[in-house]
């Protein structure tokens, strides 16, 4: 039987860690049960399932991805201004994520960006965007797509 390679129409478990250039884990799953995914599924960016092409199970690897293959560039007209009026209630402060409701009445998260008596300036950018990560994996299987 030959070794399986990571690739499309693969099946793949792993424990993986995601980090910012600093060593800071942003999300990792070392600790507790790993993640199964099939390639093209979209449980992971597309950035990342590229970045493990080629990999067998038993491998370990440390893999950096560009902010154009994780999760993008910030984009200036992601980040919105709002009327103050619409915050009344709130104690705001740089950095605070607020929940917006989209149009299709789901979640969407903003970051609040800077504010003054008239406005409130909020980035709905991914926290992500823009930085460059180490992505950390451990391949526990590689299969067949059923």
């Amino acid at each position: 039987m030959s070794e399986q390679i990571i690739g499309p129409g693969k099946t793949v478990t792993l424990h993986f860690a995601i980090k910012l250039e600093d060593g800071q884990v942003v999300d990792s799953n070392f600790e507790g049960q790993p993640a199964t995914f099939t390639v093209g599924d979209g449980n992971l960016p597309e950035g990342f399932e590229q970045a493990l092409f080629g990999l067998v199970e038993g491998a370990k690897d440390s893999l950096q991805i560009s902010p154009e293959h994780a999760f993008g560039m910030p984009n200036p007209s992601n980040v919105q201004r709002f009327p103050r009026t619409q915050f009344e209630d709130m104690k705001l402060e740089k950095g605070l994520v607020i929940t917006f409701q989209d149009a299709k009445q789901g979640e969407l998260p903003g970051v609040i960006d800077r504010f003054d008596e008239q406005s409130v300036h909020v980035d709905f950018n991914h926290p992500l965007a823009g930085r460059e990560l180490s992505f950390e994996v451990a391949i526990l299987s590689v299969a067949d797509a059923s």
